[in-house]
């Protein structure tokens, strides 16, 4: 039996998960979707305006110490990406695998501000203007979706490298919205690095809700 971690990306809860989590569940694993703090339908104010990156790893390092988890895999979608590096560096050898579903994959310094594109970088500035704390989320989309804390797009990553020692390393190209996505270059950069495993598939952004079914196999492709 595996043990997944599912890290939503910005804007989103557990819930964008939420067709993915029976079928791996019905596999006979043990699933953890998460909600991000700053993210949740309770939190105040000064709870979203304080979640940066290291709170949003550390949300991620307290259910594994609370759950005892140990060989977990971590899936981030998207922004999730920056939370699991993070979270993976301080966690101790706890985690066996990283997934990094359509996900920002960063190095020691960077950011999700320095790691994605002008396009993005200019709807967080907007979405962020009315309050100058919470990104509010684009138009369209989910209605559950939820205003963003800015620090967490905006803080640079520190790692020790303790992450890159992670038995399993892999980056799910979501080919579908190729236009669009900020994440070409990083397909390259990881395609070229043995340490990583690259996948494709040929969905858009939301892969989770688009192809429930293939995410599934391909997380249980190696278990």
């Amino acid at each position: 039996m595996a043990t997944f971690v599912l890290v939503p990306g910005g804007w989103h809860g557990s819930w964008s998960f939420e067709a993915v989590v029976p079928l791996l569940e019905r596999a006979g694993h043990a699933v953890h979707a998460l909600t991000l703090t700053g993210l949740r339908p309770d939190d105040d104010t000064a709870t979203i305006a304080t979640a940066n990156l290291d709170t949003h790893a550390d949300d991620v390092v307290r259910l594994l110490d609370r759950a005892h988890l140990t060989g977990a895999t971590l899936v981030g979608h998207s922004y999730g990406g920056m939370v699991i590096a993070a979270a993976a560096d301080r966690a101790g050898g706890r985690v066996s695998r990283l997934v990094h579903l359509d996900a920002y994959v960063p190095r020691d310094g960077e950011s999700c501000w320095s790691s994605t594109t002008e396009r993005y970088r200019q709807i967080f500035a907007a979405g962020a203007a009315s309050t100058g704390y919470a990104v509010r989320p684009p138009d369209g989309g989910d209605p559950r979706r939820r205003p963003h804390p800015l620090a967490s797009f905006l803080q640079t990553i520190r790692l020790t490298g303790a992450h890159a020692q992670v038995p399993r390393r892999e980056f799910v190209y979501c080919s579908g919205w190729a236009d669009r996505t900020p994440f070409a270059e990083l397909r390259t950069r990881l395609q070229a690095d043995p340490g990583w495993r690259v996948h494709d598939l040929p969905t858009g952004h939301d892969a989770m809700h688009e192809a429930p079914e293939a995410v599934t196999a391909l997380l249980l492709g190696g278990e």
